[in-house]
């Protein structure tokens, strides 16, 4: 019979394997059980001086319907330019176009580096085991999926999961590009370094490039995107440790407090 070892040993061991199971599991960053995600506003207005900062007024509400449906539009047209499009060898290998999908008004833009097997099968973004981890990740946020958007670099999937190449980013990028000048979000958080160095571009390393805020800019002189760069989800599940969960939602707490969205209460590090 296996004797027990030592207590503290075998308490971190317990402790490591049950944040282990949370993590893969529906709770995230931190562990606990996490409230019904709250809805975030598509774009707050500035509350008039001397209203509470709740007082959202039924004309704004009313106004954010039409910008909607027409940025729904501009990206619907775009989606259908892109299922023609045969500018890299990845058309010919694909089963599904993976456009990328979410609010067309988002203040948040999640952008990963491509598609993998299960998003090639479905036609939508991060719907794999690291689409589930990114998915308890944004309702750690105490945000839901349908008001964010979430996309990649690469609208097609490489053969194998394997990593984009130069050419394959070159000929699509552009169609990122402009899915950002029609949502037009305050933040861009770039899941792993391929997104991070290609929107930044950078050659750094991601654990160079996280951290801290960046600077995009959608056109040349034209109003910065902050961007927040991140480990990727399935990054995340090959190397798992409470280190790098603790960067991760550290990043995440960034994001929250530069659009001035609250961090979920007992979430805080």
């Amino acid at each position: 019979m296996n004797q027990p070892g030592n207590p503290g040993e075998v308490i971190r061991t317990v402790q490591n394997q049950l944040e282990c199971d949370l993590y893969l599991g529906g709770y995230w960053l931190p562990i606990g059980k996490l409230k019904p995600a709250v809805k975030m506003p598509v774009r707050p207005p500035a509350a008039p001086a001397g209203s509470p900062a709740r007082a959202v007024s039924q004309e704004r509400i009313m106004s954010d319907a039409e910008p909607r449906k027409e940025k729904q539009k501009r990206l619907d047209d775009l989606v259908r330019r892109m299922g023609s499009c045969c500018r890299c060898s990845l058309a010919q290998t694909r089963l599904h176009l993976v456009p990328g999908e979410g609010n067309p008004c988002a203040r948040i833009v999640f952008v990963g580096e491509a598609p993998g097997a299960s998003e090639d099968e479905q036609g939508r973004p991060f719907v794999g085991r690291a689409g589930q981890l990114l998915t308890n990740i944004i309702e750690a946020m105490g945000l839901r999926r349908q008001e964010v958007y979430i996309c990649n670099i690469l609208k097609c999937r490489p053969p194998e999961n394997r990593d984009p190449q130069a050419n394959e980013i070159a000929a699509c990028i552009e169609y990122l590009y402009e899915q950002l000048r029609i949502i037009e979000p305050e933040m861009i958080v770039a899941l792993g370094a391929h997104a991070a160095k290609t929107l930044l571009n950078s050659t750094a390393a991601i654990g160079e490039l996280r951290g801290r805020v960046h600077a995009y800019y959608p056109e040349p002189l034209s109003k910065p995107i902050k961007l927040v760069a991140t480990y990727h989800p399935a990054y995340l599940l090959r190397n798992y440790s409470p280190d790098n969960r603790r960067r991760v939602w550290h990043d995440m707490q960034m994001v929250l407090k530069e659009l001035g969205l609250p961090v979920p209460k007992g979430k805080q590090e």
